[in-house]
C-alpha cells in the first residue's frame, strides 16, 4: 500500500475508516504469532495537543492512530539516558570564561526562561569524555579539534538535552550529532532480533543521507556493536528490508522510504530514543512535513530530539515547538547567508549555448589550475533531469 499523506486521507477515504493488514513472511520482523501487523489510517491530522512534561526529553504530540511500534506483548527495554560529565577542567570553567569561548567560536546560545544553563562549549575531544572506541575513530578520521558547531552542540547532545541548531553547510554539524548519537546507542540495552533501531536520522535527499551514513560509519568503525542502515528511495527495497529485520542500531533515512518500511512492518519505532532532523527547512520545502509529523508522533515518549536547519522560518519554529522540549538554541555565524568559502557568479546564456558555455568554463578552470600548479577543482554540475 502506498503512503497517503495525512492531510489527504479524508478526501481519499471519504467518511469511512480504512484498515490495512500487512503480512510478513519468512523471517518475520515480529515473532510468528505476531506475523500480521495492522495499522489504521487516521481520518484527522495535526489536531493533537502537546504532551510536554518536566523531564529533559521530548514527548511527542498526541499520538496518531497509526501504530509503528512493536505489539504490546513484545517487551521493550527501558531507554537509558546516562549521566554524562565532561572533564574536570571544563567543569571548573567560570561563566565569564564560557562566554569568552563562545565569543571566540562565534556561537550564540539561548535557552528558555527558567531552563538550566546550556553546557559549556568544549574545544578538545578528550575533554568530552567519549567512549574510547569513538575517540580512536575520531583520530582515524583526522579530526584534531572540534569545529564551532561541534564544540557547542556535542556537549548539549551528550547531556541529553534537545537541540535546535543553525549552522551553514560545511560547518561539521554531521559529526556534531553523529558522535553523541553513537555514544547514546552504546549505553542502551542490546538489540534483540525484531527490535527496531535505537536512533534515527531523517534527511531530505538520498545524497545527503548517504553522506550522513558514511560519516556515522566512520565514527563507529571500531565498534562491533553499532550497525547502521541507510533507507532511501532509488535503491533496492528488499535489501533494505533484510537489513532492517536483521537488526540495526542507527537508521539514516529519507521520510518517504522510512514510512514505506514502517507500513510494511519491516521495522519499528518502539526503541528509538535519539532522533535527528537534518536540514529540516529543506525537508519542509520538499513537502515532507506530513511524513515527519507522522514519524515524530509515533516515537516513544522518552526520546531526545536534535533539529538542524540553515534557516528559521515559521514552519521550523512550529515544528520545534511541537516536538522539542526546552531545546538549547545554537546559532553559529550568520544564518541564511552563503558560506564564506564559496564564490558565486551568475551568467545568463541562451538555452542552446548552455552546454558549450559549461565546457568553456571547465576548460578555463583546468587551464588556471595547471598554470598555478594546483589540482583540478572538484566540480558539481546540477541538471534538471537525468537525461
Amino acid at each position: 500500500m502506498s503512503y497517503v499523506p495525512p492531510h489527504l486521507r479524508n478526501s481519499a477515504a471519504g467518511k469511512t475508516t480504512t484498515t490495512a493488514t500487512i503480512n510478513s513472511n519468512g523471517a518475520d520482523h515480529f515473532s510468528s504469532k505476531h506475523s500480521s501487523h495492522q495499522f489504521r489510517i487516521p481520518s484527522v491530522y495535526g489536531n493533537g495537543e502537546l504532551e510536554k512534561t518536566s523531564n529533559g526529553y521530548s514527548n511527542s504530540a498526541r499520538r496518531s492512530s497509526v501504530n509503528y511500534s512493536l505489539p504490546k506483548t513484545v517487551a521493550v527495554p527501558d531507554p537509558v539516558f546516562p549521566q554524562w560529565k565532561p572533564s574536570e577542567r571544563v567543569l571548573r570553567l567560570k561563566s565569564e570564561q564560557i562566554e569568552e569561548i563562545r565569543l571566540r567560536l562565534n556561537v550564540d546560545v539561548n535557552v528558555a526562561p527558567g531552563s538550566r544553563p546550556a553546557p559549556s562549549p568544549i574545544e578538545s575531544f578528550p575533554d568530552m569524555c567519549l567512549h574510547p572506541s569513538i575517540m580512536k575513530d575520531i583520530e582515524k578520521h583526522g579530526y584534531t579539534a572540534p569545529t564551532s558547531i561541534q564544540a557547542q552542540a556535542m556537549p548539549v547532545a551528550l547531556s541529553g538535552r534537545d537541540l535546535l541548531g543553525c549552522a551553514e553547510t560545511g560547518s561539521g554539524k554531521t559529526a556534531a550529532f553523529s558522535i553523541p548519537m553513537i555514544q547514546h546507542c552504546l549505553a542502551q540495552q542490546p538489540l534483540q532480533r525484531g527490535d527496531g533501531p535505537l536512533a534515527l536520522v531523517l534527511a531530505p535527499t538520498r545524497e545527503l543521507a548517504q553522506q550522513i551514513e558514511k560519516e556515522v560509519t566512520a565514527f563507529s568503525m571500531s565498534l562491533d556493536s553499532c550497525k547502521t542502515a541507510i533507507v532511501v528511495g532509488g535503491t533496492n527495497i528488499s535489501e533494505q528490508r533484510s537489513e532492517l529485520r536483521a537488526g540495526v542500531h542507527i537508521v539514516v533515512a529519507t521520510p518517504g522510504r522510512l514510512i514505506d518500511h514502517l507500513q510494511q512492518g519491516n521495522t519499528s519505532l518502539s526503541r528509538i530514543t535519539f532522533v535527528v532532523l537534518d536540514e529540516a527547512d529543506r525537508m519542509l520545502d520538499m513537502g515532507f512535513e506530513p511524513q515527519i509529523r507522522e514519524v515524530m508522533r509515533n516515537l516513544p515518549e522518552k526520546h531526545q530530539t536534535l533539529l538542524f536547519s540553515a534557516t528559521m522560518p515559521a514552519e521550523i519554529e512550529a515544528l520545534a515547538q511541537d516536538y522539542l522540549t526546552n531545546p538549547v538554541r545554537i546559532k553559529v555565524g550568520k544564518v541564511s547567508s552563503p558560506t564564506a568559502n564559496v564564490s558565486q557568479t551568475l551568467e545568463k546564456v541562451p538555452e542552446n549555448d548552455k552546454i558549450d558555455r559549461l565546457l568553456d568554463l571547465l576548460v578555463e578552470e583546468a587551464a588556471q589550475a595547471e598554470k598555478s600548479g594546483h589540482p583540478f577543482p572538484l566540480t558539481i554540475v546540477f541538471v534538471e533531469r537525468k537525461v
